[in-house]
Order: structure tokens, then sequence, then C-alpha cells
């Protein structure tokens, strides 16, 4: 299973935490991450990943290497019609805070009928589900998988 974990590129010390913890509860369960690949919430997801021998797919808005924790990076240079890519990538979605372009992939996802899952989401969509921890975030978007 493929999950989309989007959100802030950058973030402040809770949301880093509930990302980081989320990217350990995947690669236990041993989902592949696909994200954005740079800072902030993508950062905290793939070094939970990494840490617990996840793989993590970054795809990149340009030519950059990314965070030092991204097992495979897709330098796209597409900007942010990369958020299509995300979106369409993953199986399922978790958004951890975010704006924009977080708001743009959740609404991509949903247009697409995939589950979107959300702990501390930028704005409240329908259809979108909001929980308040890694561990329910997690546990929701395999639900039924």
């Amino acid at each position: 299973m493929q999950v989309s974990v989007i959100g802030a590129g950058s973030c402040d010390s809770e949301l880093e935490r509930i990302a980081e913890r989320i990217g350990e509860l995947l690669a236990e369960r041993g989902c592949v991450i696909i994200n954005g690949g740079r800072g902030g919430v993508m950062e905290a997801v793939s070094r939970g990943a990494s840490r617990k021998g996840g793989i993590v797919v970054g795809v990149l808005p340009d030519k950059s290497e990314g965070n030092e924790y991204l097992t495979i990076r897709l330098k796209t240079n597409m900007g942010h019609a990369r958020n299509v890519i995300i979106a369409q990538s993953g199986d399922a979605v978790i958004a951890v805070g975010g704006s924009y372009g977080t708001i743009s992939e959740m609404a991509i996802a949903l247009k697409e009928g995939k589950k979107v899952v959300a702990v501390r989401p930028p704005v409240i969509i329908e259809g979108v589900i909001v929980v308040d921890t890694p561990e329910k975030a997690v546990e929701e978007v395999l639900k039924g998988l």
C-alpha cells in the first residue's frame, strides 16, 4: 500500500512530532510513503519512516536533492503541478497541517475518490476525516484498504 503524506513545508514542533510518528507507524505496517520530498512535515514523516526501515518517495518540485531521508527522489521540475502526482500516487492520503498546497492535494485526492485523513488540517473540507493523533490517522487511513 502507498500512502501520500502531505502538509506544511515548515512547521512547529508539534506538527513535526505528529508527522514523524505517522512515518514510523506507516513504515511499521509496510506502507510506502509518498510526499513532496522537502522540509517540514515532509522531512519529519520521511525521518520517522527511515528510522523504521520504510520506503519514502519524494516527488520534488525541482531538480534539488530533497531531504536526506528519502529513499527515492523524483525530480519533476514541475513546481506545484507535482501536487497532482502526490495526490494520485497514494492509495490514500494523510494531511498534517499545511496551507494552500496541502488544500489542493486534499481536494484532488477527494475528487479522485480517495480516503483523506487529516490532523490539524488547514481547512475543513467535506469528506475529510479529521483525527487528533498520529495513531488514529494511521488506523483510519488503513481501515478498509
